[in-house]
């Protein structure tokens, strides 16, 4: 391989050392530097041969870096940092609020479109492969239904809603889909499925000595946006056993396309995923996005894209040949 690809990260959470393991894994990229809010010498990086830098900074850095991949949260730091960066690198993100994903895409577009630059939104499992799987599920089978479900995993927006709860010390929530809504899909009937109907919402809480634990349990399962809609099931267990069982961030989930061709003959397209670490798979697509706004930059394309955007070769190492010959 000639050059390596230069990759450049802001934000050193969860999803940012993920992406730094994910270039470990990819003989053509290199690891520049990651950018923090954070005082740089409180961010300890795996790799002690890469600076740690002041996001302030990150502009100097325009000509030794290829892709900037932003690994901050969408509820306040990419709709600033996605326009902002798209101004002077090819960028990749994971925005994620899907009502506002055509508002941030038109914001980042019109900055990338005059910098000349690519910048791929929106990327990782859902949206992003999940999302290819649906728009794949609706042209191969025009007549049907999609369904998306999510889980068994851990959901971090609803495990901090129940740690807020008065008498909570610690806790985790999971997202599990519902066994026999699944097999309804599989199985063609095509349901109307609730909300409800569709997940179950799993919670194990550590208590506060002395709390009341029927208040406590009352409280989450009658909390709106996140648990009233739902049939929840709290379990109260020790300290212990939560760091022992409860640590992994795992996450999957699977879209069903169930639709039917010519003079009703039943088709099922599903796409699952099973993750023991939701930001590692996440920080994994990201990566491999990476490369193809690199390839696209390289090409002359500009202006934001989204995975509906991007050929699916261009995600590949390996040439166009090497694929023809090895995976068609």
């Amino acid at each position: 391989m000639g050059n390596k690809i230069r990759i450049g990260i802001t934000g050193y959470g969860n999803l940012g050392r993920g992406v730094e393991a994910a270039i470990k894994q990819n003989p053509d990229m290199e690891l520049v530097a990651v950018f923090s809010r954070r005082d740089p010498s409180s961010v300890i990086v795996a790799d002690p041969k890469v600076k740690v830098l002041p996001i302030a900074s990150a502009q100097d850095y325009k000509n030794e870096i290829d892709v900037m991949i932003l690994c901050g949260g969408s509820a306040t730091d990419l709709p600033e940092q996605g326009p902002a960066f798209a101004a002077h690198f090819n960028t990749i993100d994971s925005f994620d609020t899907h009502a506002k994903i055509p508002d941030y895409f038109a914001a980042v577009d019109e900055v990338a479109k005059s910098s000349g630059m690519v910048s791929i939104i929106s990327v990782g499992w859902d949206p992003g492969m999940f999302s290819l799987n649906r728009m794949l599920g609706e042209a191969i089978l025009p007549e049907g239904e999609t369904y998306t479900f999510w889980g068994k995993g851990l959901s971090q927006g609803h495990s901090d809603a129940v740690r807020r709860v008065a008498g909570v010390k610690a806790a985790v929530q999971y997202t599990i889909p519902i066994e026999e809504a699944v097999n309804r899909v599989r199985n063609g009937e095509n349901p109307l499925l609730s909300t409800k109907e569709k997940h179950l919402r799993e919670c194990f809480v550590v208590a506060e000595d002395g709390a009341d634990l029927s208040v406590i349990e009352k409280t989450i399962k009658e909390m709106p946006h996140y648990f009233s809609d739902y049939q929840t099931v709290v379990n109260f267990i020790s300290e212990e056993e939560l760091h022992a069982n409860h640590s992994k961030m795992m996450h999957g989930g699977f879209v069903i396309r169930s639709g039917e061709t010519g003079e009703g003959n039943k088709q099922i397209m599903e796409f699952s995923l099973k993750l023991d670490s939701n930001p590692e798979y996440t920080a994994s697509v990201l990566t491999a996005y990476a490369r193809a706004a690199y390839k696209m930059s390289t090409e002359g394309q500009s202006g934001a894209k989204t995975v509906f955007d991007v050929p699916v070769g261009m995600l590949s190492p390996k040439s166009p040949e090497q694929l023809r010959k090895e995976l068609l």
